[in-house]
């Protein structure tokens, strides 16, 4: 009896130490034109949330598309401090449509489609624009943000300074299977790691033509992260993203626990089907904005070598493709100061 009184405290302390380091606080600045919200507003009749840094209001408006799609990306800003993108632009991360902060249990699902988010983008990209008294803002999208991002740029390019994608997503097919497995089979050989050889081999199959993913693809991206070419260079899903979500004070304990129902509900949606069986190369050949792409060195999550070939593919007014060293598929946070600094150029070569 007494072990088990023993066990439901240590329950409790657990919880009240959760609460504790969950205050759902993001960054604060000083400055007369600095901001920082979190709020949820109704965007097209659907919750839609919203993190802004600034340390000053009058730097040009940069929105930030989520990943996933469905995954709210400001655990990262939230744990890796030096990432201080915010002192060269107002910084929006967008929750869209019942994701995130804006997670409605009783939202119609159905109702998630491409089209309705692109409608969203719009307008959210107006509020923006009048809020802050922009007449462009830029648009970054992060990793499977990207599509939503690219597709909004494409649609309307007279909002926009210019397109950024970073960890762009390019194709899902066997090209993109065969990058990832060449990477891994070479880490993992390179460290005589023949559990994760036989692994490997197990969820591909191999032909003098190309690899073709046979298994789950979560389990084929716990490997990527395995041999560091994942979310978070040399991390593994649980510590790159798990761990990070679990301590980051930026959500409360109920916003964490919308966080993950959110996440896994946007893998059911009219979109998730939607945004497959692309290939952006051939799908948006052309942009009429400048257009920029950031990479990690060590991303094969969104294979760099596919990034690069789409940029030099890409017809577009003005365009670049950078590669970041000391970093894999989440370079803003992984290496700040190199990516910041590429952005800020971003800034000065387009905000006429």
């Amino acid at each position: 009896m007494i072990d088990v009184i023993i066990i439901i405290a240590f329950i409790i302390l657990l919880f009240v130490v959760w609460v504790i380091i969950s205050p759902g606080t993001i960054r604060k600045y000083k400055g007369e034109n600095s901001l920082s919200e979190k709020y949820v507003m109704d965007i097209n009749g659907a919750p839609n949330g919203f993190f802004i840094n600034s340390v000053d209001t009058n730097n040009p408006v940069l929105l930030l598309v989520s990943s996933g799609p469905g995954t709210d990306d400001y655990v990262f800003t939230d744990k890796y401090k030096d990432m201080r993108l915010e002192e060269d632009f107002t910084v929006v991360y967008w929750d869209y449509r019942s994701m995130g902060i804006a997670y409605d249990k009783d939202y119609d699902t159905e109702q998630i489609t491409l089209e309705n988010l692109l409608n969203d983008i719009h307008e959210v990209t107006e509020h923006l624009k009048n809020r802050f008294s922009k007449e462009k803002i830029y648009i970054m999208g992060f990793s499977g943000g990207s599509h939503i991002a690219l597709k909004a740029a494409q649609k309307y390019p007279n909002d926009y300074y210019a397109y950024i994608g970073m960890a762009q997503v390019v194709t899902e097919l066997d090209e993109q299977t065969k990058l990832m497995y060449d990477y891994m089979k070479e880490f993992f050989t390179s460290r005589d790691d023949k559990s994760s050889l036989k692994k490997l081999e197990k969820y591909v199959e191999v032909t003098e033509e190309n690899v073709k993913l046979t298994a789950d693809w979560a389990d084929f991206v716990y490997l990527l992260h395995k041999a560091g070419g994942g979310t978070i260079k040399d991390k593994t899903e649980f510590e790159g993203i798990v761990l990070p979500t679990i301590f980051c004070k930026c959500y409360t304990v109920s916003e964490k626990i919308n966080y993950v129902k959110a996440m896994k509900m946007y893998r059911t949606t009219p979109l998730n089907a939607e945004l497959s069986d692309f290939d952006y190369r051939k799908d948006i050949p052309s942009l009429d904005i400048p257009a920029y792409f950031i990479s990690g060195e060590y991303d094969y999550n969104c294979p760099w070598e596919l990034v690069e070939d789409y940029e030099k593919k890409l017809d577009a007014p003005q365009k670049g493709f950078y590669l970041i060293p000391d970093a894999a598929h989440s370079p803003l946070w992984e290496n700040p100061e190199k990516t910041c600094e590429i952005l800020r150029q971003i800034k000065e070569n387009n905000s006429k």
